[in-house]
């Protein structure tokens, strides 16, 4: 894998990656940024979400689970004093769905967390994550 990020002028980048795809980086104006892009910390969390919210839907697809919304929040605390890494991250599961089974659920959290979803891997490694499930029954609801 290889990526790239490209400086345009001030804090501002544009990263790449072999996949083609471009996006822009920035830092926030109280640090000299132009509040252009995303920062590279924002970046982490959101491949965090991002890769386990690809597993957590594929195994629930296999599981034949019928999932109409799926959403995955994750909020990242950081330490006050610099280099102001992460020291405690929640990863939370939103569905909503037709009955939807918890333990389908709980069984593809478990195996993107334990054995498909790098990110999680590395991150976990140095820093605790914690993970909350919320299901929506849409059978319930109305």
């Amino acid at each position: 894998m290889k990526v790239a990020a490209v400086w345009k002028n001030g804090l501002s980048f544009e990263g790449s990656a072999d996949s083609g795809y471009r996006l822009p980086l920035d830092a926030g104006a109280d640090v000299g940024g132009a509040d252009d892009g995303f920062r590279p910390l924002e970046l982490m969390a959101l491949s965090l979400a991002g890769c386990t919210a690809m597993d957590v839907i594929s195994i629930l697809r296999q599981k034949q689970q019928v999932v109409d919304a799926f959403e995955v929040r994750v909020e990242a605390e950081r330490a006050a004093d610099h280099p102001k890494v992460f020291t405690r991250m929640v990863v939370e599961y939103r569905l909503r769905g037709k009955a939807i089974d918890p333990q389908a659920v709980d069984r593809a959290v478990a195996l993107s967390r334990d054995r498909y979803c790098p990110a999680q891997g590395m991150l976990a490694k140095v820093v605790p994550i914690e993970h909350r499930v919320v299901i929506q029954d849409e059978a319930r609801s109305n």
